[in-house]
């Protein structure tokens, strides 16, 4: 969460003018991207691995899903009105609406979700291969909206975040794996306290608690701290 907060608030600089940087292609800001994105399904994966082995029911499980299907809506229409020709319409939180339900769905594949996730990693490698060349007649349907959620594509779309069900489910389904593994065979590793030299970064605990709240909320509070700074400085963008 702090490195995502840190990633956006480098973002809006760029955004707003105050900073030169190229989001889009430079390495130093897309590999920061996917590990960000990363580790945040994998901790999500990870998370769904202890709220089973607490026999977590699907009501309290859909109560939690309708939350999220409800702020991924809040981030489309949020986006549409920033960025009205590349605003979000599969993002990480959409992605996610998709993706817990069928982590959800698998939980009993044990070691098999494993290999699940390897092949979920490796599938738009495959389609990407497949229609640039010898598929490259189906490029168009799998490219458009109504299909290119599912990550099987030629190229990316134009859209501010795109986190499509391929292959991010795959690092989901490793981190519902390792969860399952600790839980088994380490579970002191979850459920003990951290070590003395960690303490200090107990108080982020409550940030994990709020997370989904927070991930709402930090970008129009940044936005808005940036637009106030620029205004006081004289340097409105």
């Amino acid at each position: 969460m702090v490195w995502m907060t840190l990633f956006h608030f480098c973002f809006d600089l760029s955004y707003l003018g105050y900073w030169s940087q190229d989001f889009l292609a430079d390495p130093v800001w897309t590999l920061q991207r996917t590990a960000i994105v990363s580790l945040f399904l994998f901790c999500a994966g990870l998370g769904q691995a202890v709220t089973l082995q607490q026999v977590q029911g699907w009501a309290r499980f859909a109560r939690r899903w309708v939350q999220i299907a409800g702020c991924a809506l809040l981030v489309s229409v949020g986006s549409w009105w920033m960025f009205p020709h590349s605003f979000i319409y599969f993002g990480v939180l959409h992605g996610m609406v998709v993706m817990l339900l069928l982590a959800r769905a698998t939980a009993g594949w044990g070691r098999w979700l494993w290999l699940a996730g390897g092949v979920a990693l490796l599938l738009p490698w495959a389609a990407h291969w497949a229609l640039s060349g010898p598929w490259v007649q189906w490029a168009i349907d799998f490219n458009a909206n109504s299909l290119n959620w599912l990550g099987l594509v030629s190229r990316k779309p134009f859209t501010e975040d795109y986190v499509p069900v391929l292959p991010w489910l795959g690092v989901m389904w490793w981190g519902l794996a390792a969860g399952q593994w600790l839980l088994l065979h380490r579970p002191c590793w979850l459920q003990g306290a951290l070590p003395p030299a960690l303490q200090p970064l107990q108080p982020l605990a409550t940030l994990g608690r709020w997370s989904l709240s927070y991930y709402l909320l930090h970008q129009p509070v940044l936005l808005g701290v940036l637009f106030a700074g620029g205004w006081a400085l004289g340097r409105a963008p």
